[in-house]
């Protein structure tokens, strides 16, 4: 399956679940269970109860997502190094 033949949505995450399982709800109103990518696990990106995340789903199983994108508010000024 190509890359390009992914779904993307946003949502918010409900509840943390071992072995990096999140239950997400989606804008939409439906929730999933979805898991970090790849690369968020590689540079260790943590993800919290209650963070706004971007979420990709194949059209073939709309239950399961990945995670990938975080999206943090910051304050004016602040570095994303801090």
């Amino acid at each position: 399956m190509a890359k390009d033949d992914v779904v993307t949505f946003s949502g918010t995450i409900e509840d943390k679940l071992p072995n990096t399982m999140f239950r997400v709800k989606l804008d939409n109103g439906h929730e999933i269970l979805a898991t970090v990518c790849g690369k968020m696990r590689k540079n260790r990106i943590w993800v919290n109860v209650g963070e706004r995340v971007r979420v990709e789903m194949t059209p073939y199983d709309l239950a399961k997502g990945r995670i990938t994108f975080v999206e943090r508010k910051r304050a004016p000024g602040e570095s994303a190094e801090q």
